[in-house]
C-alpha cells in the first residue's frame, strides 16, 4: 500500500530533523554541511521520489526547510534524534532498504563534510546505524 500524501510528508520531515541532529551533534552547523544536504537533496533525494505538493513543490524539499527552519531555531539536536526514531518505530514500512541506505549515505555526508566526523557526530552516527537495522 502506497503511503499518503501527509505520511510522505512526515517522512522528509523527520529526515530534516535527522540530518540536523547529525549536523548539528557538535553544536554548530558548517556551510559544508548545509552544502552536502542540499546537494544529496537534489542528486538523490529528489530523483527518488517523484510526489509534489499542491503547490507543485516537491515534498522532499522539506528536508531542507525543516532542516534550516531548526537551525534557524538552535533545536537541540537530541530531541531532533529521539522525533525522527520515534517516526521511524511507528512507520517501519517507509523505511525500505533503499531509503535507509540513502538515510545512511546522507547522514554520513553531512557528518564527513566538514573536517571530518567528530566524536559527538560519531554517536549520532552509531545510534542510527542501530536504529536504521531495528525493525
Amino acid at each position: 500500500m502506497k503511503p499518503s500524501e501527509e505520511t510522505l510528508k512526515k517522512l522528509y520531515q523527520n529526515l530534516g530533523k535527522l540530518f540536523y541532529a547529525i549536523a548539528a551533534a557538535d553544536n554548530k552547523v558548517s556551510q559544508a554541511e548545509i552544502n552536502t544536504l542540499v546537494k544529496l537533496v537534489n542528486t538523490e533525494w529528489l530523483p527518488m521520489e517523484k510526489m509534489e505538493d499542491e503547490y507543485g513543490t516537491d515534498e522532499v524539499f522539506q528536508i531542507e526547510i525543516i532542516f534550516d527552519w531548526l537551525l534557524e531555531e538552535e533545536a537541540n539536536p537530541a530531541v531532533c534524534m529521539a522525533d525522527f526514531k520515534a517516526f521511524k518505530k511507528a512507520h517501519e514500512s517507509l523505511f525500505t532498504d533503499k531509503v535507509k541506505k540513502l538515510t545512511w549515505k546522507t547522514a554520513s555526508s553531512i557528518a564527513s563534510a566538514f573536517s571530518g566526523k567528530n566524536k559527538s557526530e560519531l554517536i549520532m552516527l552509531h545510534e542510527l546505524s542501530a536504529v536504521l537495522k531495528a525493525h
